[in-house]
Formats: C-alpha cells, sequence, structure tokens
C-alpha cells in the first residue's frame, strides 16, 4: 500500500498523527544533568537523575502513552488546558506522585494538595507552590480569570538549579520573591494571562538567568526579546504555543 495513502487512511480513521520531534534543553547542575522537553502550550516534561516529571500533561498536544510514565505529575490548576485526566493515566505507573491545587482534588483524590506557600518533598525534589493568579484580566466585572489562591506556580529545585513554573498568571507582587530564580516560564497570552510587556515587568521583578515564555499562542514572542534586550536575562523562545 502508498505509504502516503496509508498515512492518510490512517488520519481519517485516527485523527492527526504526531510527527515533529519537541525541541529539549540540557542544564549541567550539582546534582546531575536535568532535561527539559517542551511539549507545547503549558505542557512541558522534565528528567533528572532518572526521575520524569511532568508538568500539566494534555493530550492535546502529545501522544503521552509515548512519552516516558511519571514519577511526578505537577498540576497548575483546574482548567481543561491544564489538567486533563486521560494524559494523566497514559503516563501513570506504580508509585507516581500527584501534586495538585485544592481546585483539583474532587477529580483526583489520590493527588496531594498543597496551597500557595506550602512545600514538600516528591519524587526526590523540592517542590514550593506559589501565588499564580490575575489581577487584571477578569472574565466578568469581579471574576478574574484566575482567581487568587485557586492555582499554583511551582518552584522546583534540581541540585543547585532553581526553577519556577508560573502556571496562569499576571505579573503578581510576589514574583519579587522569587530572586535567586535560574530557569523561569511565564505565560504570556491574553486575555488569560499577561501581555509581552507585562512579562517583561515581572521578568524584572525577579532576573531569572533564562526565561521561556510559554502559554502564548499567536502572541508575538519577538517583543518580549526587543523589550529585555538590555537586560540581564537570556530569553530563549522555543515552541510552546
Amino acid at each position: 500500500m502508498d505509504k502516503i495513502f496509508l498515512v492518510m487512511l490512517l488520519t481519517l480513521f485516527f485523527g492527526e498523527i504526531p510527527t515533529r520531534e519537541f525541541e529539549k534543553d540540557v542544564f549541567q547542575t550539582s546534582g546531575g544533568q536535568l532535561t527539559i522537553t517542551f511539549i507545547g502550550h503549558a505542557s512541558l516534561m522534565m528528567e533528572y537523575n532518572g526521575k520524569v516529571f511532568h508538568i500539566d500533561p494534555v493530550g492535546q498536544y502529545a501522544d503521552y502513552s509515548k512519552l516516558p510514565k511519571a514519577d511526578l505529575v505537577l498540576i497548575t490548576h483546574s482548567h481543561s488546558d491544564h489538567f486533563d485526566l486521560a494524559a494523566i493515566e497514559k503516563i501513570r505507573k506504580p508509585g507516581m506522585e500527584v501534586v495538585l491545587p485544592a481546585t483539583c482534588s474532587p477529580r483526583l483524590p489520590e493527588g496531594k494538595v498543597i496551597k500557595n506557600g506550602e512545600s514538600g518533598t516528591f519524587a526526590g525534589i523540592r517542590v514550593d507552590a506559589v501565588p499564580a493568579y490575575n489581577i487584571q484580566h477578569e472574565r466578568s466585572p469581579g471574576q478574574p480569570y484566575h482567581p487568587k489562591g485557586e492555582g499554583n506556580g511551582y518552584i522546583l529545585r534540581f541540585g543547585d538549579l532553581t526553577l519556577y513554573v508560573a502556571g496562569d498568571t499576571e505579573n503578581i507582587p510576589e514574583m519579587k520573591n522569587l530572586k535567586g530564580t535560574d530557569v523561569a516560564f511565564l505565560p504570556m497570552n491574553l486575555p488569560y494571562t499577561m501581555t509581552p510587556e507585562m512579562a517583561a515587568i515581572a521578568a524584572r521583578a525577579f532576573l531569572p538567568r533564562i526565561l521561556y515564555p510559554y502559554h502564548f499562542g499567536s502572541t508575538d514572542t519577538g517583543i518580549l526579546v526587543r523589550l529585555l534586550k538590555n537586560d540581564p536575562i537570556e530569553v530563549r523562545i522555543r515552541n510552546m504555543k
């Protein structure tokens, strides 16, 4: 059978077949090598010391049945583009831990709930939950897209490397407490999170060494690069629409 015809037939019956290779960056830390795989939107995978960490796995952005099983899954909040039970099941293995905010707990009672300001050690790394919320952008008057206290950002510590995954948030005052962060992921799309200008303000509040905009949809990431060109921050653009 002609290969092109076979691909067309499989696509017709089973949907789009993902073919792209995910981008990866590697960091050397005092505790070993950290590999970050950029899945898409807010979905990330990290590998460190033989363990696999998935953040906001969502099946829309990858076939999770083909990805490494998880030692730890981190969920930032309950929206469907961050919290996908089917994707979590596809990376499940014995002993897998799930960390999530309280709003996600009814759908996944086995998960460990941590609130803003709480910490714990999971799969061998320290995890700190930090605030993630809207100040300006609202679904309706008095109803922010992400209310304060409902979602988490996460600080992860891999040896001497500190990594911040912001979740869905704006440039909130608490970010000034993140000084010393090595690698940061900041969301940048409207109306749910930040404009490039807001993301630049957020980055300047704590000056990460390396900044990845993510969850950016059709936002022009080049604007952020230009805004921060004179700041001591390396902005790296990866495929995280």
